[in-house]
C-alpha cells in the first residue's frame, strides 16, 4: 500500500501476512470476543452461578461463531465493533456491546447480563493479548526460527570439513572450518528457541484491582480463586494471582528480552556473513533481473543480510521498550501500556521479516574455496601457535619469545618454519609431526565439532 506509513504494511506488507491474524486490530477485537465468549461459558458451565444455566453445545457454536472465522465475513463483523466504539469511544466496552446485540438474536438473550461478568477491561485485554502472543509464537514465530536454524544446520554439515582462516581482532588466526563456525551460531540459537519454548504465558482475571471486589459482592459463596484459575487455564495460560488492575506484564518483558537475544544472535551472524563476503570466502548467486548498483554493473550486493541485520535492529529497539515500560505502571493503573502493547506486532513484525531476509541470504550463498584457500596459503605465520606449544612442552625457555622475534610483522612461508623446527632441541618424532602441518590441517577438533 503506497499510502502507509508504517513499511510493515506498505512495502513489506505480503510478507508478514502470517502475522495479521495475531497482531492487528481486526486480531485484537476478535482475541476479545473469544475471551468474553469463553468467560461466558465458564461462568455458566463451569462455575455454574446461580442465576445462569447450562449453555448446550448448539448455543457454543452460535458464540464461536462470533470469533472462529478469518474471513471477509468475519472482519466485516469486527467492524461492527469500531462503529460501535465511535459511540463509546471504549474499545473493550464496544465488544461487549456487539456481543449482546448479537445474543439479542438468539436463544443466549436471556444470559445478556453475564457478559462481561465482573470484568474490568484489564481482565480481557490481557488474556486477549496473552493468547495472542502464545499463539503466534507457537504457530508462526517458532516454526519460522526454526526453519532458519535448520538451515543454518545443513550448512555447517555441508561445510564441516572445509578449513578455513579464522580471524581475531580482524587478524589472521588459528584456522577453523566454516562449518564449526556456522554451528556456533546454531547451538546459540538453539539455547535460546529452547528458553522460548518454555516461557510461561501468564493472564488474569480477578476484577478491577486484582481482589475479586465485585465477584465477592455478587457470589460470596463462589471460590473465586479457583474460578480465576480455572479460566486462565482453559485459555492455554497460566494465572497470575497477584495483581493490581493490570496483569504485570513481567512475562511479557521475559519473552521480549528472549527475542531480543535471538535477535542480537542473528546480528551477529548476519554481520559474519557479510564479512565473508567481502572477504570472498562466499560468493552470492546471481538472480536474473536483479540490479546490485544502480551505478556499477558488476556488483552483486550482500542486502539481504543488511536489510535482516537493520530490521532486527528496530524491533530489538522497540522490543527493549516495551520490556522495559510494561512492567511499570503507577499504583494500582495507568493507560500507558495500552498503546505501548499495541506495537507489540511491530517489534515482532521487523524480526520476522528479519528472519525471512537472513533465510534469502542463506540461501544464495556459495562456498568459494579458491578464495578460502588463498588466504590459508598466505598465512603460514598462524603455525607459530602450535610450534610455540609443543616447544613449552619439552620446557624450551622462551618460546613465546622465540616464535614471536620469528614471526611478528612478517610473512613466513613453509620452508622457513621448517627451517626453524629443524634448531628445535625436541624429539625427531615432535618435529616430524609439526613438519606434517599445514595452515588447512591445523584445525584441532573444528571439523569434528
Amino acid at each position: 500500500m503506497l499510502t502507509a506509513i508504517s513499511p510493515l504494511d506498505g512495502r513489506y506488507a505480503r510478507k508478514l501476512d502470517p502475522l495479521r491474524e495475531y497482531f492487528s486490530e481486526a486480531a485484537l477485537i476478535r482475541a476479545r470476543i473469544y475471551v468474553e465468549c469463553t468467560w461466558l461459558v465458564f461462568l455458566c458451565n463451569d462455575a455454574k452461578l446461580k442465576g445462569t444455566r447450562k449453555i448446550t453445545k448448539e448455543e457454543e457454536k452460535i458464540l464461536n461463531s462470533f470469533w472462529k472465522d478469518w474471513d471477509e465475513k468475519s472482519l466485516s463483523f469486527y467492524m461492527r465493533a469500531k462503529e460501535i466504539e465511535k459511540v463509546t469511544n471504549h474499545d473493550v466496552k464496544s465488544i461487549e456491546y456487539l456481543m449482546k446485540e448479537e445474543m439479542k438474536k438468539t436463544s443466549l438473550k436471556d444470559l445478556i447480563e453475564f457478559v462481561h461478568f465482573a470484568c474490568t477491561s484489564e481482565d480481557i485485554t490481557n488474556l486477549s493479548y496473552a493468547v495472542l502472543l502464545k499463539k503466534s509464537i507457537e504457530e508462526v514465530f517458532l516454526p519460522k526460527l526454526n526453519g532458519l536454524n535448520k538451515r543454518l544446520t545443513d550448512l555447517a554439515k555441508e561445510f564441516q570439513k572445509v578449513p578455513m582462516m579464522a580471524h581475531t581482532h580482524g587478524q589472521p588466526a588459528s584456522p577453523t572450518t566454516v562449518g564449526k563456525e556456522i554451528k556456533v551460531f546454531v547451538k546459540r540459537l538453539e539455547r535460546q528457541i529452547t528458553q522460548l519454548k518454555k516461557q510461561t504465558h501468564l493472564g488474569k482475571i480477578n476484577g478491577a484491582t486484582g481482589n475479586y471486589n465485585a465477584h465477592i459482592a455478587a457470589y460470596p459463596e463462589v471460590n473465586w480463586v479457583k474460578v480465576s484459575e480455572g479460566m486462565t487455564e482453559k485459555l492455554g495460560l497460566t494465572a497470575n494471582l497477584y495483581t493490581t488492575q493490570i496483569e504485570s506484564h513481567d512475562y511479557l518483558a521475559e519473552i521480549f528480552h528472549n527475542i531480543i537475544r535471538i535477535n542480537t544472535i542473528l546480528i551477529d551472524l548476519d554481520r559474519d556473513i557479510w564479512n565473508y563476503i567481502a572477504k570472498h570466502y562466499f560468493k552470492q548467486k546471481v538472480i536474473a533481473g536483479e540490479v546490485g548498483s544502480s551505478t556499477m554493473p558488476h556488483k552483486v550486493n550482500p542486502i539481504d543480510f543488511e536489510n535482516s541485520e537493520g530490521n532486527l535492529g528496530i524491533a530489538n529497539a522497540i522490543l527493549s521498550f516495551m520490556a522495559e515500560k510494561l512492567p511499570t505502571s503507577r499504583m494500582q493503573r495507568d493507560l500507558t501500556d495500552s498503546t505501548v502493547l499495541r506495537n507489540m506486532g511491530v517489534g515482532i513484525g521487523h524480526s520476522y521479516l528479519a528472519y525471512d531476509s537472513t533465510m534469502k541470504g542463506l540461501s544464495k550463498l556459495e562456498i568459494n574455496t579458491q578464495a578460502i584457500d588463498a588466504d590459508l596459503n598466505d598465512n603460514w605465520e598462524v603455525l607459530a601457535e602450535p610450534i610455540q606449544t609443543v616447544m613449552r612442552k619439552y620446557k624450551v625457555e622462551g618460546a613465546y619469545e622465540k616464535l614471536k622475534e620469528l614471526t611478528r610483522g612478517k610473512k613466513l612461508d613453509q620452508k622457513a618454519f621448517h627451517k626453524f623446527i629443524d634448531t628445535l632441541k625436541i624429539p625427531e618424532k615432535d618435529k616430524k609431526a609439526l613438519k606434517t602441518l599445514t595452515p588447512h590441517t591445523y584445525i584441532g577438533l573444528a571439523g569434528k565439532m
